[in-house]
């Protein structure tokens, strides 16, 4: 089974930064997980879970209008490495933030989606 674990979140003050981390892996997989697409997902109280950004194996990057221009998106993708780099944060950037890949590993035989337990942000003076 493939896992995605995050770091990062936390309590910051508007106008701040934060930088999260995710990591994929699959124990049965190894070296041999394909990950065609990672990204970054956020539910807040009382809403429905929205995307944030993801990027695919090309580098392309399709970001949320709320989001564009303070985020950032980047992979290293021989260490199945998503991060996002959220600048000029907002009080309405405070959710649960999850990662999210489109991965295929050697037990499946199409890619499936996966997500990440959640790691909160809260963006508060």
């Amino acid at each position: 089974q493939v896992q995605l674990v995050e770091s990062g979140g936390g309590l910051v003050q508007p106008g701040g930064s934060l930088r999260l981390s995710c990591v994929a892996s699959d124990p049965a997989s190894g070296s041999r997980l394909g990950v065609y697409r990672m990204g970054w997902y956020r539910q807040a109280p009382g809403k429905e879970r929205e995307l944030v950004a993801h990027i695919s194996n090309d580098g392309t990057t399709n970001y949320a209008d709320s989001v564009k221009g303070r985020f950032t998106i980047s992979r290293h993708y021989a260490e199945n490495t998503v991060y996002l780099q959220m600048n000029s944060l907002k009080p309405e950037d405070t959710a649960i933030y999850y990662c999210n890949a489109l991965a295929l590993p050697i037990t499946h035989l199409a890619p499936s989606e996966f997500w990440g337990q959640g790691t909160q942000v809260t963006v508060s003076s």
